[in-house]
């Protein structure tokens, strides 16, 4: 079979890629190699194997080529920031997606299968409960609830949890499941669009599409060029320049991180069975961080005294915490077999060999961005230690 994988050269791209031309699929990819991402263009780890075209989701002559023939696609290409690119990241996203249904309905493309990388983040802040006994909103069954982003005010003042409403308690995060969806961000919202885009039209026109959300993924190839492009890279790039990496709000927030190779398993799972068609699946790691936790993890890993910096700053944007339930994805044969200490121990072996001159001029030009277009802030409040 002929699959065409999206951002078939990127992070979670191109391992997906070597898994299916180990199954004997043929495969093509449709790439921008665009930057940050691509800093150097090409990357030297695409097998030979891999047919390739270069060219952008939202322009239709590169769909047009790149779906000759193909029976199955890997939609990863997408734009990720917390930057307010607002545009940019609907135009990528959402009306990349739309292109794909678009011709593959125009030009009566005899898709078997869409695969879709959504993401945790559209359940934006995610499920929390409250546990205080003396609430008078549980004995009126009000004890579970979705909050909606923090305000800047509460941020600012370094307030950091979310509450009850009814009694003020500090609510406790929940492990949540694909039920309640609640995108706060620009990339959440753009990925949510992007989702119900793809399963709505999917159905109506008979294209078979899965949904997969993942969590933090994390393992080699991860860019280390991207401004935005998780804890994993931002510590370990710290650490490998013999920095201490600064950790956002306190620390306390708390994360999945799914191992690459997991996330790769799933995206074979759901190639062919049965029971994943026109469904969103979780895809996490299981097990619950905190930012500090998985700092920590990092450090130990670099073998060095220097801990992490806690200033009290924040990224606008962030959630407080989020944990996926990856039950649904359990009923089909998948489990998480990796942790985040594997995660980052493949990762740091990676960058020692993948990694050259100019690491400190990537991380500082990242941190001038974040705090240029005010993505980055201090809050007004001292962090307890």
């Amino acid at each position: 079979m002929k699959i065409l994988v999206t951002g078939g050269a990127g992070f979670i791209g191109s391992h997906t890629v070597e898994a299916l031309l180990g199954r004997g699929h043929e495969v093509r990819i449709l790439d921008s190699f665009a930057k940050p991402v691509h800093e150097k263009g090409r990357p030297d780890y695409l097998l030979p194997a891999v047919e390739i075209v270069e060219g952008d989701v939202r322009d239709r002559s590169s769909w047009e080529q790149a779906l000759k023939d193909v029976g199955v696609v890997y939609h990863f290409a997408a734009y990720q920031d917390l930057l307010p690119d607002f545009s940019r990241f609907f135009h990528v996203n959402t009306v990349g997606t739309a292109l794909l249904y678009e011709i593959a309905v125009e030009r009566k493309v005899p898709l078997t299968r869409v695969i879709l990388a959504s993401s945790q983040a559209v359940y934006g802040e995610g499920k929390y409960q409250c546990t205080s006994l003396e609430c008078r909103g549980c004995d009126i069954g009000m004890r579970t609830y979705y909050p909606d982003m923090r305000s800047t005010q509460q941020l600012a003042n370094g307030e950091w949890e979310h509450r009850c409403p009814m009694c003020g308690a500090t609510l406790a995060a929940q492990w949540t499941d694909e039920q309640v969806v609640n995108p706060q961000n620009q990339y959440a919202l753009s990925k949510y669009a992007q989702e119900l885009l793809a399963l709505r039209l999917g159905r109506y026109y008979g294209i078979p599409t899965v949904a997969m959300r993942y969590s933090i993924v994390q393992g080699p190839r991860q860019s280390f060029y991207n401004a935005y492009s998780g804890a994993c890279r931002i510590f370990c790039l710290r650490y490998l320049l013999d920095e201490a990496p600064v950790v956002y709000e306190d620390g306390r927030q708390v994360r999945d991180f799914v191992d690459i190779r997991d996330v790769v398993a799933a995206n074979l799972l759901v190639l062919d069975h049965p029971d994943a068609v026109d469904q969103a699946f979780n895809v996490g790691g299981g097990r619950a961080y905190s930012i500090s936790e998985f700092a920590e993890i990092v450090r130990r890993e670099f073998h060095t005294d220097r801990v992490p910096v806690v200033r009290g700053e924040y990224r606008v944007g962030d959630v407080r915490h989020i944990l996926s339930d990856v039950g649904k994805l359990r009923t089909l044969g998948w489990s998480p077999q990796y942790t985040a200490v594997d995660s980052v121990h493949e990762y740091v072996a990676w960058l020692h060999e993948h990694t050259g001159t100019g690491l400190r001029a990537v991380t500082e030009s990242a941190e001038r961005t974040l705090r240029a277009r005010d993505v980055v802030r201090r809050s007004r409040t001292e962090v307890p230690d």
